[in-house]
């Protein structure tokens, strides 16, 4: 049990890094530390949320176009 909840653990940290991946590559080199953190604590929201989005975009999106007739 505590393997698999360790399991679950990597995967969530992990796609929270993934959502972080663009915001931190964009002020990496180009911004202060101060921005750097700025915009991380601006979409940490977002990307602490990533199960939610991933479940609406798999859900909320038809399968197939409605048929018409």
């Amino acid at each position: 049990m505590r393997t698999f909840i360790a399991l679950v653990v990597m995967v969530y940290l992990i796609g929270v890094g993934v959502v972080l991946a663009p915001t931190v590559s964009g002020k990496w080199n180009s911004g202060t530390p101060a921005e750097l953190s700025a915009s991380v604590v601006q979409q940490a929201p977002l990307a602490f949320a990533w199960p939610v989005t991933a479940y609406h975009r798999i859900v909320d999106e038809p399968i197939a176009p409605p048929v018409k007739g």
